[in-house]
């Protein structure tokens, strides 16, 4: 059996890629690597390449030892400690100094849009962008304005870009039947459950004790499995982000937060925090600053009517000097310019297409085009999300979120939610279906006080 994301030979591929990006000196142990007959191209995809030898295994195990002995250059603009993050914080822009009355309606667009937005990028998670251009044109669906859909797709493109495995069955326009089970909506779900337990006090410990309790191995993947690997091991906070865990700047942490900036509405920077303390987990720097990013921008979706300004609230909460701020600024920039759709990839992939399609870096990007060029529309938002490739579902879910949050729910279109059926299925336990409206009454209460 292959374990994707967690054989070492992949593992130390991708430690030699992140090490060098910190700063540290790998040449050496790069070199051993290649000598002793390791792959020196991280996979692209988690299913990578087929097992080592167990010599190529054994010299993979030791590197990572070796690699994580490595000592880090210090980077003062992108620190990893809370109070050190903090005095680097702007002033949020200007928001409402009371919770609107549509605040439940916004609350419940929130959950709605982000389950959208996940679905739409389902079935192409990991094909790149030229095939997924290449499916639509194919299907006369170009540009992406509907669910995806397999009628009509000739068999050579299919064979060429084919759906997403799991993701296929479930998400496409000729099959949907509510949200399906994925990452993307769990840790949301997990998120509100630690706030009803514990409250806005809860510990990183909370969160290793409720990913324990209720999610399975299975079903976490890239820096989620590596330090979900290091509790079985016993290893304690902070080092179950770092211990063998190359994927710390990947975007699994900004996927987990939007839950902490709906229940904190107008106020990113306890958001922010929040996010923080959960994202430590299992991410440093640019990984913890974006989850940092989306729990601000939740906070002010739900209380704001732009999301130009939800997006610089979000930023306001993070290094301004961290390649995050900088990948961010750069998507808002890309999408004032009014540009054509392609152009505006292009020049995504072109400054951003060294990284892997999991990495935070170029899928915040990705996000913060979207919403800038979206402008309040959610169909338009999460196909410019999706439409870019990487990590479609991730950022189509980020995206229809607080656009979901600014317009609520009364005011996104049929098409997008109507096929959602008010369900979301889960691997959590109690109960493979969750209500979309409850689970939102259930982040109403817990912002305002009140009962579910």
């Amino acid at each position: 059996m292959r374990l994707t994301w967690a054989q070492p030979e992949d593992l130390v591929a991708h430690e030699l890629v992140q090490s060098a990006a910190e700063g540290r000196d790998v040449a050496p142990l790069a070199q051993r690597w290649v000598d002793g007959g390791g792959d020196p191209h991280p996979p692209v995809s988690g299913a990578g390449p087929r097992p080592a030898t167990p010599e190529v295994r054994a010299l993979a195990r030791e590197l990572l030892v070796a690699l994580d002995a490595l000592t880090t250059p210090a980077h003062p603009h992108e620190p990893d400690d809370l109070v050190a993050i903090e005095r680097l914080w702007s002033a949020p822009p200007a928001q409402r100094t009371a919770v609107p009355a549509t605040f439940p309606d916004r609350v419940h667009g929130a959950w709605l849009g982000r389950s959208a937005g996940c679905l739409l990028g389902k079935p192409v998670e990991k094909i790149p962008r030229q095939g997924i251009e290449e499916i639509l044109r194919a299907t006369g669906r170009w540009p992406l304005a509907g669910y995806f859909t397999a009628v009509g797709l000739p068999d050579d493109v299919l064979a060429r870009w084919p759906w997403n495995r799991r993701s296929a069955p479930t998400s496409l326009v000729e099959n949907i039947d509510g949200m399906p089970e994925d990452d993307d909506l769990n840790f949301p779900i997990l998120a509100l459950g630690i706030l009803e337990a514990h409250g806005r006090g809860f510990t990183t410990d909370d969160v290793a004790e409720a990913w324990l309790a209720n999610l399975p191995a299975g079903r976490v993947f890239t820096a989620e499995r590596a330090a979900y690997r290091n509790l079985l091991d016993a290893r304690p906070v902070p080092s179950t982000a770092t211990h063998h865990n190359p994927f710390r700047e990947w975007i699994g942490a900004q996927i987990r937060t939007d839950v902490y900036g709906w229940t904190n509405p107008g106020d990113p920077q306890t958001a922010a925090r929040l996010a923080w303390t959960d994202a430590r987990l299992s991410h440093t720097r640019n990984g913890v600053y974006g989850a940092m990013w989306v729990a601000g921008m939740c906070a002010a979706a739900v209380v704001v009517d732009d999301v130009g300004t939800a997006v610089e609230a979000g930023l306001a909460v993070v290094p301004p000097d961290s390649r995050l701020a900088h990948a961010v600024r750069r998507g808002v920039e890309l999408g004032r310019a009014g540009q054509p759709m392609p152009d505006a990839l292009d020049a995504l992939h072109t400054e951003f297409g060294d990284l892997h399609w999991v990495h935070v870096l170029n899928n915040a990007a990705t996000v913060a085009y979207a919403l800038t060029a979206g402008d309040g529309d959610l169909g338009t938002s999460i196909a410019l999300a999706v439409s870019a490739g990487w990590d479609t579902d991730s950022a189509g879910a980020t995206v229809g979120g607080v656009v979901g949050a600014v317009r609520g729910a009364v005011q996104l279109p049929d098409a997008w939610i109507e096929p959602l059926h008010d369900r979301i299925a889960t691997s959590l336990p109690g109960g493979g279906q969750r209500s979309i409206a409850a689970l939102a009454r259930r982040t109403v209460a817990l912002a305002t006080g009140g009962r579910a």
